[in-house]
């Protein structure tokens, strides 16, 4: 299995509109960070999580092949909002979108010209299905067990898919959910920037923390804003285990 990252920035990317700070300026194409999103392929299957506003832009790189399944971790926009743009996809037949309860009533109301009842010529195929945290999901060849973090006070979904873990806007983590990462061995989980507390996402600081428990053999770092600071800069300071992503980082799994 093979896990590729589409995007690694935060909500508003990298490059930061109207910001002018090193990474911003940076000419390493590893500090230009698309919305985050990743693709999660097999021979015969492939899955994307989470579907953002760049996501047009992250697979045209890509063979023009089906979409088995969309992922939904939540409802927020830099998660979603490039739904409508999956719409090629549907030459393939119909993709299941699963979300949970919460997201996937919100997109009945933020998308309905996509999830209505009736739909006009040239909208998205899209079977939109509620899922359950703890509730194993099949796709394919690809089993999908959603467990929940916390995105400050709002609950999302996380993913382990066999031994690997996807975690993106986590704040924190309830102890009951630490048994769904035992034994992960690529962990790719979310830190926002360095030193300054966010009240909804992780520090790097915080999640190299929450690396050192979880124990994996690889942690990844996503959901970066320009406050992490320079790709080579940060890389230097990382433990030996840890390192950031950057847009288009491939790992078999």
């Amino acid at each position: 299995m093979r896990i590729t990252i589409l995007g690694s920035g935060t909500s508003g990317g990298v490059p930061s509109v109207g910001c002018h700070c090193e990474v911003c300026r940076s000419d390493d194409p590893r500090d230009n960070r698309l919305r985050s999103s990743a693709l999660i392929e097999t021979n015969t299957t492939r899955v994307l999580i989470d579907c953002g506003p760049d996501f047009r832009q992250q697979i045209m790189p890509f063979d023009f092949q089906r979409i088995d399944a969309v992922l939904l971790t939540h409802i927020h926009y830099d998660h979603v909002a490039g739904i409508d743009d999956i719409r090629p996809f549907c030459v393939f037949g119909p993709i299941n979108v699963y979300a949970d309860e919460r997201t996937a009533t919100a997109l009945h109301t933020t998308m309905p010209y996509c999830f209505g009842e009736h739909l006009y010529p040239g909208v998205p195929l899209l079977n939109l299905q509620a899922i359950k945290p703890h509730v194993p999901l099949q796709v394919g060849d690809i089993t999908i067990l959603p467990f929940l973090v916390m995105h400050g006070k709002l609950p999302i979904l996380a993913f382990r898919i066999g031994k690997l873990a996807y975690i993106t806007d986590m704040k924190t983590i309830d102890e009951a959910e630490m048994p769904y990462l035992e034994g992960v061995e690529t962990l790719v989980v979310n830190a926002l920037r360095k030193n300054k507390q966010h009240h909804s996402h992780q520090t790097l600081e915080e999640a190299v923390a929450f690396a050192s428990r979880v124990g994996a053999e690889r942690t990844v770092v996503i959901h970066m804003s320009h406050g992490i600071g320079l790709h080579a800069d940060t890389t230097e300071t990382l433990p030996p285990k840890v390192c950031l992503a950057h847009d288009g980082l491939m790992m078999e799994v």
